[in-house]
């Protein structure tokens, strides 16, 4: 909606524009008019639109030409005023006024005109019979208004058509000579019709009808008035109501009603609800809402925003296979001015052995946009309306900023679902089939992916402690002498070399040396290509020693040349890793979820040997007491079981633990006490 509105008036002298002016100020016909009436600004709490509003006299005896040029481009309406018992000043309409002002508007843009017929007190007749031809040859003029300024009729209506025209103008949505909507029009409102058809069905039924009443005029229709309306298109249209439903056309056709009937603004209520601008295009400030970021920060969404897209899902899911088919992908996403995905997005995502997207797959593509760009994923938000579904003030409702990442450094814990773990290696040791592997791709899989539809990133899901997360990949290309701070920022690091390439291996110490020895990103060094003959790496160490001189986890072997999906606990791995990288967790079965896991992790740490020393010690030392005091020695052995398992996981793994392990946990501890 505009801040405000600006009328001029033109015409011929002493056709009464100041007279207008006047008499709709002071409320009666004055005695004395001046040459031209000052600039008057009324309020917006006094007029219909409550929008306030700047009326502007124009008088040649007193301005320039110049003058009124800058007048006319300043404009959001003019009113062309004649005299209805002066044929000269009605013939100056075409032949001086529309010529002037189209030649000074720019033609994508033409200001809206109304046609006022003043002192129509001094005549009998109508001038509507000469007019009415002028408004069908011109499609800028808007209406004609016949007043009259000394008995002040339709005055007030003059003013209020004026303003009408610049916030609800017919122009964007309705061609008089066709008398149907433009089609700009009809694709902005089947947008709002499919945004508001929930189920997909192709109709909008009672409660769907209502909901979008409610949106957009704040108030549901009575039983009786949904009736009436269905009972009009019926009457105008055969397929208008199916099911006793309203159809596109049927929704279509009640807003041609509306504007045929001049009430536009009934339509435009709905268009800018929905987002639209005067032009019919979706509002900056709608689609790119305000979202605060600091740096460190990522952008995850929320709850409400994955329920909301597995709505999507499901309306669109019409054969019920969780996956999406190309027509339904396409059916998805008529909402958007473009297609957003292409098909590299199959490759960066899980699909069923069709190759289609699987319902895991769409909602991480959907994580995966909102990571990488969030205005992008507002955007996409924007088109499929979850601001309006969900009632919400814009799209950034369904996005959450994490904390900074040093935070949870700090706190050894963290609330965050998304994790990147970038990908290093030089040409050909495997990234790409890293990235396809985590996606359930073994290699002869990965032989059919064109070129040109590979993708550099690869996101799915793995469970951590139990825990569903989130895990990005990202294959950075290797350039060795500069990786950018893009390359640098994720939250672990895999380094990849391939075993049967004596000079693969060279390129990750390097890049390690350079890049993460000082850093406190966890890197993990990947053997890829397993399945191959082991070769000597040219460098002055081996993989090994290079990850026992640096601590770092030796190389884990990797093949993904399997004839089965290859295996995922590496992955497993490195979402824990980035979850937890102030922990040196090793995994037994490399699971990390089953409580033997938990277990061994633990029993790998320094402190817990030292707890176990301590309790051998006092098991020792209260050997040759009698029997009797056997109750007191398992009490104090308990409470010291828990004292110092509350120090281990304060000190080392406070957040690896879910409230389910606490008690296989004591028990294992107390298993070890009794063998000390």
């Amino acid at each position: 909606m505009r801040k405000d509105v600006r009328i001029l008036l033109v015409g011929e002298p002493k056709v009464g524009k100041t007279s207008l002016i006047m008499s709709l100020v002071s409320e009666e016909f004055p005695d004395e008019v001046p040459l031209r009436a000052e600039e008057i600004t009324i309020p917006a709490d006094v007029t219909p639109e409550r929008v306030p509003t700047h009326i502007v006299d124009y008088s040649e005896a007193e301005q320039s030409d110049e003058q009124l040029y800058q007048e006319i481009s300043k404009a959001n309406v003019i009113c062309i005023v004649y005299s209805v018992n002066n044929k000269k000043s009605i013939e100056k309409v075409t032949s001086h006024w529309i010529p002037l002002i189209n030649d000074r508007t720019d033609k994508d843009s033409r200001v809206p005109l109304i046609l006022v017929g003043n002192k129509s007190d001094l005549v009998e007749h109508s001038s509507m019979e000469t007019i009415l031809p002028i408004m069908n040859q011109y499609q800028d003029i808007e209406t004609c208004v016949e007043c009259s300024a000394k008995n002040l009729k339709n005055i007030s209506e003059l003013f209020y058509y004026a303003q009408k025209a610049v916030l609800h103008p017919t122009g964007p949505l309705y061609c008089p000579e066709e008398k149907e909507l433009k089609p700009s029009c009809i694709k902005s409102l089947t947008r709002i019709f499919k945004v508001s058809d929930l189920d997909n069905d192709g109709i909008l039924n009672d409660n769907e009808l209502n909901f979008f009443q409610r949106t957009c005029f704040n108030t549901p229709l009575a039983p009786q008035a949904l009736e009436d309306v269905k009972n009009v298109v019926r009457r105008n249209m055969t397929d208008g109501v199916k099911d006793n439903g309203l159809s596109l056309k049927g929704f279509l056709f009640l807003h041609t009603l509306f504007i045929q009937r001049g009430r536009h603004e009934t339509t435009w209520t709905v268009l800018r609800r929905f987002g639209y601008d005067d032009d019919l295009e979706l509002t900056q400030e709608y689609l790119f809402p305000m979202i605060k970021i600091t740096p460190d920060c990522t952008t995850e969404l929320n709850h409400n925003a994955y329920l909301f897209l597995q709505s999507v899902f499901d309306k669109h899911d019409k054969d019920r296979d969780c996956a999406l088919s190309p027509e339904e992908v396409k059916d998805l996403f008529k909402v958007f001015p473009y297609m957003p995905w292409g098909p590299d997005v199959n490759h960066t995502v899980c699909t069923n052995e069709q190759g289609w997207i699987t319902y895991q797959g769409y909602l991480s593509q959907w994580t995966l946009t909102t990571y990488l760009d969030v205005q992008r994923s507002l955007e996409y938000l924007g088109y499929l309306g979850y601001s309006i579904i969900y009632e919400q003030e814009s799209q950034a409702a369904a996005i959450t900023v994490t904390r900074n990442k040093r935070i949870d450094l700090q706190k050894k814990q963290t609330q965050r679902s998304v994790f990147r773990c970038n990908v290093l290696g030089a040409r050909g040791s495997g990234k790409s089939g890293f990235l396809q592997a985590f996606l359930g791709r073994n290699l002869q899989k990965q032989r059919r992916i064109r070129e040109d539809h590979k993708s550099f990133y690869a996101i799915s899901t793995t469970y951590v402690y139990g825990q569903e997360k989130y895990l990005l990949l990202h294959e950075v290309m290797p350039d060795f002498d500069f990786l950018s701070e893009a390359d640098l920022a994720c939250d672990v690091v895999c380094l990849v070399y391939d075993i049967n390439d004596p000079r693969s291996f060279e390129y990750c110490a390097k890049v390690y040396k350079q890049y993460f020895i000082d850093s406190k990103t966890p890197c993990v060094v990947l053997a890829a290509k397993s399945d191959l003959h082991e070769v000597r790496q040219h460098y002055s160490l081996s993989p090994h020693e290079f990850c026992r001189k640096h601590k770092i986890h030796p190389p884990q072997p990797y093949t993904c040349s399997t004839t089965d999906v290859p295996s995922k606990d590496i992955y497993t791995r490195l979402t824990t890793m980035a979850m937890y990288p102030h922990a040196r967790l090793r995994c037994m079965c490399a699971c990390n979820r089953c409580t033997y896991c938990l277990c061994q992790n633990l029993l790998k740490l320094e402190l817990l040997r030292s707890i176990k020393a301590q309790l051998c010690r006092v098991v020792f030392n209260s050997s040759d007491q009698p029997p009797s005091s056997l109750y007191s020695l398992t009490q104090r052995s308990v409470t010291m079981v828990c004292q110092l398992t509350h120090r281990l996981l304060a000190r080392e793994v406070t957040v690896c633990l879910d409230t389910c392990f606490w008690l296989p946990l004591f028990l294992f501890l107390l298993h070890v006490v009794t063998l000390c």
